[in-house]
């Protein structure tokens, strides 16, 4: 009896022993498994911290990467100011330039004086000016201020010319970045430092002003550049936009929204080291639902500098759309366009009235055919430019035609008209102008209409309508 009974036991031994080294044994894998990924965790974790750091550097910056989600809010970094302080009272337009020592050539007092210059005094109380001396080399900044200060003390003192500078601690790491497009150590280089020096300043001009257009250090400005601004904003109210370009070439003559430029600058820091700053900028506006390029004709700055700031290598790209001297913009009061003529694909008639580069394009027109603008409210007009045809198609121009305005609106909203027109002379050479129409005409105008008077084979573009007016009428 009792040999069984030990016999149990120690088979009861065996099975619990054997249960305790199963549980002991998958203990321990857990374990294991437990500390690997623990391992690789805190190596996934080392690797975000390099990869951030690499990105970014939070401690120079001085915030986390929680406060660069919040693209509203401004980065935490401490300016040096060189020249002149920021007023309390908002302007208009800040206008911001970034600039570096140059091996060959320097254009920026030369690009300042244009700035001032190129503006009337009524102009200069509406403006500011913000000039970061962004290269480390202490003695270089030091001499640009002298001279800054020389030349321009009596904007410095009116508060229209600021000159700040940050200092390299705040910078994020600039050497061993990726080399994207297979472009050269020392390029992706100067083109990352670029993208973090134009952060830094956008963030500076936050909220100096309602709008900010950014320059390069090496630009002539247009006569009255500003008024022909204030014409195309007004021009484009109710209509979203980010970006509005003055000029065809790199970052010159960009337009932004103040409110829009912290969200830029976190932007351009993120992707500082992935691409060139107007590459950036495209991918900027994308992201913010303007899907086309809205670019204004004539442009209002041009490219003048003859040696690059990248070791000074040639440059000599220049605006064939720029006018320096001064010109007038129409100002294409509201108004509701519509054509009886069969329009080709999208090229629909609002294309034409606009001072942005696209076109209305019709297929053969025929006699009777007309496109007609019915303004919200009766209007004065001093001026009337009409221009048809393009270069690549010179013959796609109203070969017969006249232009009339009226007045005495009826029907609804969709189907206004007037009911009598004056017509005010013909085409020629597939253009109309005239001036003094306030003089030529007595009434207030509500609508103003192109007519076809004779039918013809060729299509039609209407490559611009340009209507400039006087004074307001009383109501």
């Amino acid at each position: 009896h009792y040999l069984k009974y030990f016999d149990k036991m120690r088979c009861l031994r065996k099975r619990s022993a054997v249960s305790f080294l199963g549980i002991l044994v998958v203990c321990l894998l857990f374990m294991n498994l437990y500390i690997e990924d623990g391992y690789v965790l805190e190596g996934d974790k080392q690797l975000i911290r390099e990869t951030a750091t690499h990105q970014l550097n939070p401690e120079r910056y001085g915030h986390s990467f929680k406060d660069l989600s919040n693209f509203s809010g401004s980065i935490n970094i401490s300016y040096r100011y060189l020249a002149g302080t920021p007023l309390p009272r908002k302007r208009y337009l800040t206008i911001g330039l970034s600039s570096v020592k140059r091996k060959k050539g320097n254009y920026l007092l030369e690009t300042i004086k244009s700035i001032f210059e190129q503006s009337s005094y009524e102009e200069l109380k509406e403006i500011s000016v913000v000039v970061q001396l962004a290269d480390f080399d202490s003695a270089w900044c030091e001499g640009m201020v002298q001279d800054i200060s020389q030349k321009f003390a009596h904007h410095i003192i009116a508060g229209r010319l600021i000159v700040i500078h940050v200092p390299e601690d705040y910078y994020p790491v600039l050497d061993g970045l990726k080399r994207n497009y297979n472009d050269p150590e020392d390029r992706v280089k100067f083109r990352s430092k670029q993208n973090v020096d134009y952060a830094f300043l956008l963030n500076f001009c936050a909220n100096l002003s309602d709008y900010y257009v950014m320059l390069e250090d090496d630009v002539r400005c247009s006569k009255n550049f500003l008024t022909a601004v204030k014409k195309v904003i007004t021009s484009r109210e109710g209509s979203y936009w980010v970006t509005l370009e003055f000029s065809k070439l790199g970052y010159i003559g960009k337009l932004y929204h103040s409110h829009d430029l912290p969200r830029l600058a976190h932007f351009l820091l993120m992707f500082y080291q992935e691409m060139p700053c107007d590459w950036l900028l495209i991918h900027f506006r994308g992201l913010l639902a303007q899907k086309e390029v809205i670019r204004f004709k004539p442009s209002l700055f041009q490219h003048m500098g003859y040696y690059s700031s990248y070791k000074g290598a040639e440059n000599k790209l220049k605006d064939d759309d720029f006018e320096e001297e001064s010109f007038d913009i129409p100002d294409n009061p509201p108004a509701n366009l519509h054509t009886n003529m069969n329009v080709f694909e999208n090229y629909e008639a609002s294309k034409a009235y606009s001072s942005i580069d696209e076109y209305f394009w019709g297929k053969a027109p025929s006699t009777g055919d007309f496109y007609g603008i019915v303004f919200e409210k009766p209007i004065k007009i001093s001026k009337i430019k009409v221009v048809t045809g393009t270069e690549d198609r010179q013959n796609d121009i109203l070969h017969h035609g006249a232009l009339e305005v009226g007045e005495k609106i009826v029907g609804s909203k969709k189907g206004r008209q007037c009911t009598t027109y004056l017509r005010l002379g013909e085409f020629k050479n597939g253009n109309f102008e005239i001036t003094d129409v306030e003089h030529k005409v007595l009434f207030d105008i509500n609508c103003m209409r192109i007519l076809v008077t004779k039918s013809q084979k060729e299509w039609l573009i209407i490559r611009s309508i340009s209507v400039w007016t006087s004074q307001t009428p009383n109501q």
